[in-house]
């Protein structure tokens, strides 16, 4: 069933992307505000997601919808939903001006709307354009206006579980307005929300990872208390979820952690296949978990922190792949598990010098906070080297027989993020 997903090593069917357009333009004039990791090109980035998008389809036999086409589809198709288009867009233009001028510019863009095409009102929603009337100006403010240069991150919108789809309110002020246009999606797959996170709780996406029979759902700097009460409320359809607390970074200094590094649970944790698992041990054990089991009358009762995630995976018979510290920065961890024991990953050589190169700024600039992690990180790139096992072709994938599709996506990765943040997996069987 579209809208239902159980076990994260499921035969993946059918996932939702948004190819990058011109708000990714906007992000990179701010990568730091954009919330990017550093700057990149954007053409070779949009060039490396249709490259992404093909070996999604072509080799892996996934289908594949782009947000942005679909949307327009419908509202080609569909005049009502035309209307919903536009009056949308309607709500996110903001006109600034007199109390007549703004009457007349709304009464304007009405009457005009016949005239113009349908991606128009698509990429008001992206920009959120403040018009200032009677200056003769448009103004696009990335910090004020925040165009939504995250959006082709289509994981944290929402989450999909047994029940169906979870819309997500997002963390940060820069993504809260995507999951208003990933909803007109649903309305056009006719794809009923379960349940939409309210505030103030934030739950995303990449925090999310269902395993079968439980679910592990990170607690942090991007989902928190509320918003897991919240999921936990809609009664998701999982006999336990292992609430994950947001390890910090042991080689960072605990008086100025840098949350980035482990933002959601699938920047440092994910599945391979239905018995093995990857992630960063310094990192799972420093992951305290509680326990939520489900009653008889729907609800959850949960335990304090007693154990961390490398031991609760472990207790439920899983083998973990240890990554190390540049591995895990380098987006290693953010796979995606096509089938049991098949996954579309990274490939690490590239990205890692990026990585460097960008932690040695960082570690120039601040080097109480990254000289530590910087080390580590260099101490790993010459050991990796010198045996020759870049990530992802190393011995115990080829060990535990996964089968690896790796992308060159050096650029897509400098908005934070690999193919897991890439993609809304909405169907597996």
């Amino acid at each position: 069933m579209l809208g239902s997903v159980k076990a994260e090593w499921d035969r993946l069917r059918t996932v939702v992307v948004h190819r990058p357009g011109i708000e990714m333009f906007f992000g990179l004039l701010e990568p730091h505000d954009a919330l990017y990791e550093r700057a990149f090109s954007r053409y070779e980035a949009r060039r490396e997601h249709e490259q992404m998008e093909y070996v999604l389809q072509r080799e892996l036999g996934v289908t594949v919808l782009r947000l942005k086409e679909a949307l327009l589809d419908a509202a080609d198709r569909s005049p009502e939903f035309r209307k919903k288009l536009v009056d949308r867009a309607y709500e996110t233009v903001t006109f600034s001006g007199s109390r007549e001028d703004v009457a007349a510019a709304k009464e304007t863009f009405y009457r005009n709307a016949d005239a113009l095409d349908s991606q128009h009102f698509f990429t008001l929603l992206l920009m959120h354009p403040l018009i200032e009337l009677g200056s003769g100006g448009v103004r696009l403010d990335e910090a004020g206006r925040q165009p939504l240069a995250n959006l082709y991150f289509m994981r944290d919108q929402q989450v999909v579980t047994p029940r169906g789809l979870i819309a997500s309110r997002m963390a940060k002020p820069q993504r809260r307005r995507e999951p208003g246009i990933t909803k007109l999606l649903w309305e056009v797959l006719d794809l009923p929300i379960l349940t939409e996170i309210q505030s103030p709780g934030t739950f995303e996406g990449g925090d999310f990872i269902p395993m079968k029979e439980f679910a592990l759902i990170g607690l942090g700097n991007r989902t928190d208390r509320t918003g897991v009460s919240q999921f936990l409320a809609a009664d998701p359809g999982f006999d336990e979820v292992a609430i994950v607390h947001q390890p910090a970074h042991p080689l960072l200094p605990s008086d100025r952690p840098d949350p980035m590094i482990t933002m959601h649970l699938d920047t440092y944790f994910n599945v391979v296949s239905s018995s093995v698992v990857i992630g960063s041990e310094a990192l799972l054990e420093k992951a305290n978990v509680e326990v939520c089991r489900r009653t008889g009358s729907g609800t959850y009762e949960c335990t304090s922190p007693a154990t961390n995630l490398a031991a609760y995976i472990r207790e439920k018979g899983f083998t973990v792949i240890d990554l190390s510290t540049l591995e895990q920065l380098s987006y290693a961890p953010n796979v995606l598990c096509i089938r049991d024991r098949t996954i579309l990953t990274v490939e690490g050589e590239r990205i890692m010098k990026t990585v460097l190169e960008n932690l040695a700024e960082k570690a120039s600039a601040d080097p109480h906070r990254y000289e530590s992690l910087l080390s580590q990180a260099m101490t790993d790139y010459r050991r990796i080297r010198s045996e020759g096992q870049f990530f992802p072709h190393k011995k115990e994938f080829y060990q535990h027989d996964i089968e690896i599709y790796p992308l060159k996506i050096e650029n897509l990765t400098g908005g934070y993020g690999g193919p897991h943040c890439m993609t809304a997996a909405l169907k597996r069987r």
